[in-house]
């Protein structure tokens, strides 16, 4: 991450946004050839990482199996205490939208190097009347 008092011009958040869905296209794409090569249907982790080294990316390997892990072990965690979003009630439409918008709204202050918009206390709906 950029030090809090560096700024970045918006045309550079856009290209380096450009610059890494290209990326993502570039691995993806390679990902693919090695499934194929491999006869298989679904690209695994093991395809990405495949790609990374086809590519020239073999000194991220070791990081991106890392992450991979890490993730493994966070998606099982949330797995377990029954999903991110859940607190014994499903989350209406409505309910959904806000948290959707407060995310947009986080995501941009970080984009723009502003300070991650705090999140809004849950209401209770039967302590509404």
């Amino acid at each position: 991450m950029l030090p809090p008092d560096v700024r970045v011009a918006r045309d550079t958040q856009d290209l380096l946004i450009e610059c890494c869905v290209e990326f993502i296209n570039l691995i993806s794409s390679e990902s693919n050839e090695v499934c194929n090569r491999e006869e298989k249907r679904t690209i695994a982790p093991e395809h990405v990482l495949k790609a990374l080294e086809v590519l020239g990316f073999g000194e991220y390997i070791e990081e991106v199996y890392a992450a991979y892990e890490q993730h493994k072990i966070e998606t099982m965690h949330d797995s377990l205490k029954g999903g991110k979003w859940s607190n014994g009630a499903e989350m209406t439409e409505e309910e959904a939208a806000a948290e959707q918008q407060r995310m947009f709204a986080e995501a941009r202050a970080r984009m723009n190097g502003g300070a991650v918009v705090p999140k809004q206390p849950e209401s209770d709906p039967s302590l509404e009347s």
